[in-house]
């Protein structure tokens, strides 16, 4: 566990290392008081107990139960939901696939359709037909993907079992995903039966001539409007530029319905792979700092485990203001004040130092003042307050009423936190020094050298406290985002090679037509591909625009309600990978699959096209 959130490190060794160590030197013991109480509710009256008994030692955060909740809801939590997120998506591209595949089967197979009615096939029977191939094709799905389920379980909660312990095999273990499994094949099964009732409205004569799905008046209305978007769109009046592409405009303008699935399959494949991945870069992200409650520094020093916390603070602080290296050096202390809640007086840590330099973001408000308070998100919650409202805190039996100066997110300390103007120099529970590096020195090596020179603090570049602090879940994260953009490029690819195989073989009395008037294969290829590529880059766009926006408001919005002390999330964005890399290798899948597939073009036989 990172010591801002939960103050512990612990590892297992055999009692011979131990041993080693406790002979080694070098270290302090620490003594380590856990209570189990039969009732929950009663955390907050032990915690008061504690801390009120002036005996008792203070030196480290309390663990509580609420803290272990944020802790695990921060790690597998956040990763848990990043997957299920997921999961809705690839669910939602899947059953657009499903009906366009069947609809498409329908177009294709037509007249074989058209043929089972003419010889007396009632079309409740032919629906049944082609409705029992899917329904058994659905049946192994969801058993084969049941079973992949069992070993995907156990590989993405491998980490969970090893911190939490196995759950049991129980009852619901096994009706919860069969359940689920169900609810699926028969949503998929209600959408196949919603698209055969179509076979109802197959004519004969338009089947097997015509090789339409179409019933005489929808052929009409088509007629009519194809009439009207002919005199609004004619090409009599085409001056210069590229005839290909002006009949690729037209076509994607006359049949945008049949081409609106590869837009929305390049939408939801665009915020697939960028939610996880903005996800993860916000977090490893230095500036992610800010919502910890603390400055986008370079070094951060702690003083917390020490035999006099004070002494040590003087001399580091002595240290890092005359070094050269280090300039902008700010110095907070934590401090234990008591405040009136619910059921009596509680804890309250402070932090108190010089916040006139901006140094940390407001929701509300803004930084206090002699005779005022911030608070965090999670406190203000808690209190009931807001900017403007006053708050009667106490510290070694005297009392003192403040105003809440505004409002911040962080997630340290279990997220309840707040923060003062002033200066503490002695009787602080711990001490946080940062400062930043002037240019051309290395953070890294600056706090090695004060490691080596203070045993008692903990110094550390910025960046690499982040990290270590989400390291557990930012893994988490990047393993989700390499599989979501695994299965987005692989679903765009899928997708825009099956969609255009069923257009082609729909369109081959119009390709017929193009290519008996004088168009070379090579000019309805074109064509093809030029229609590809808009709805490619327009879906990708929208896709990352999506994610840019309402991504952000919704992941901000779960994590408000997650309770993790954060309510709103901007994403600190790779640029380069998500709006530039992501786009370039979606539409670069796209346009190859339809390369590949029009390439098939060149030796086709041009007379049977005339002929449908």
């Amino acid at each position: 566990m990172a010591s801002s959130l939960s103050s512990a490190t612990r590892f297992v060794v055999s009692e011979a290392d131990f041993a080693e160590l406790t002979t080694a030197g070098g270290g302090a013991p620490e003594i380590i008081a856990e209570y189990r109480l039969s009732d929950t509710a009663l955390i907050a009256d032990l915690q008061r107990a504690y801390e009120s008994d002036e005996a008792l030692p203070k030196n480290g955060q309390a663990v509580t139960y609420d803290l272990i909740l944020l802790i695990n809801a921060i790690s597998d939590g956040l990763v848990a939901v990043a997957l299920v997120f997921v999961s809705f998506l690839l669910i939602a591209i899947a059953l657009l696939n499903a009906r366009f595949v069947i609809r498409g089967t329908l177009e294709d197979e037509v007249r074989e359709i058209g043929a089972m009615k003419a010889i007396g096939l009632p079309s409740k029977t032919i629906s049944g037909l082609y409705l029992s191939k899917y329904r058994l094709m659905t049946f192994l799905a969801c058993v084969i993907g049941g079973l992949l389920a069992i070993v995907a379980t156990d590989l993405l909660t491998r980490s969970v079992q090893a911190n939490y312990a196995e759950a049991p095999l129980g009852l619901s273990a096994v009706l919860v995903p069969v359940i689920a499994l169900a609810v699926v094949y028969l949503f998929v099964v209600a959408i196949c039966r919603r698209v055969f009732r179509r076979v109802r409205k197959i004519q004969v004569v338009n089947a097997l001539v015509h090789g339409s799905t179409l019933d005489d008046r929808q052929t009409a209305r088509r007629a009519k409007r194809e009439a009207k978007r002919v005199k609004r769109t004619s090409l009599a009046s085409f001056r210069g530029g590229s005839i290909n592409r002006r009949l690729a405009v037209l076509d994607l303008r006359a049949d945008a319905k049949q081409w609106v699935l590869i837009p929305t399959v390049f939408f939801l494949a665009a915020v697939l792979m960028a939610l996880p991945m903005n996800l993860l870069s916000t977090f490893e992200s230095p500036r992610f700092i800010t919502y910890m409650g603390a400055p986008e520094t370079d070094v951060r020093a702690d003083i917390q485990f020490a035999d006099d916390v004070d002494q040590t603070r003087d001399d580091l602080v002595a240290s890092m203001a005359s070094d050269d290296r280090l300039t902008d050096l700010r110095v907070y202390a934590n401090l234990l004040y008591e405040t009136e809640g619910e059921d009596g007086w509680e804890t309250l840590r402070v932090e108190v130092g010089d916040y006139s330099a901006g140094t940390v973001e407001f929701l509300e408000g803004e930084r206090p003042e002699d005779g005022e308070i911030a608070l965090s998100v999670l406190n203000a919650d808690k209190y009931g307050l807001t900017t403007g409202d006053p708050l009667t805190v106490r510290r070694g039996g005297e009392s003192t009423t403040l105003v809440v100066s505004g409002i911040y997110q962080d997630v340290t300390s279990g997220g309840n936190t707040a923060k003062m103007q002033g200066e503490a120099t002695t009787g602080a529970a711990s001490y946080v020094i940062y400062a930043d590096a002037v240019d051309g020195a290395d953070a890294a090596a600056i706090a090695d050298e004060y490691n080596d020179r203070f045993d008692s603090a903990n110094v550390i570049p910025m960046g690499e406290y982040v990290k270590q602090t989400f390291s557990y879940f930012t893994g988490a994260f990047q393993n989700a985002a390499i599989l979501a953009f695994v299965f987005g490029v692989g679903i765009a690819v899928l997708i825009t090679s099956l969609f255009l195989k069923l257009r082609l073989s729909s369109e081959r009395r119009k390709n017929g037509v193009l290519s008996a008037i004088g168009f070379s294969t090579a000019e309805i290829s074109s064509q093809v591909r030029g229609k590809t590529l808009a709805v490619v880059a327009l879906g990708t766009v929208l896709g990352l625009v999506f994610t840019a926006t309402v991504g952000e408001s919704l992941a901000g919005g779960l994590m408000s309600v997650a309770g993790l002390g954060i309510t709103k999330l901007a994403f600190i964005p790779n640029w380069s990978v998500v709006y530039i890399g992501y786009p370039l290798v979606l539409i670069a899948a796209g346009y190859i699959g339809a390369v590949a597939l029009t390439a098939r073009l060149r030796g086709a036989d041009k007379s049977m096209w005339i002929r449908g």
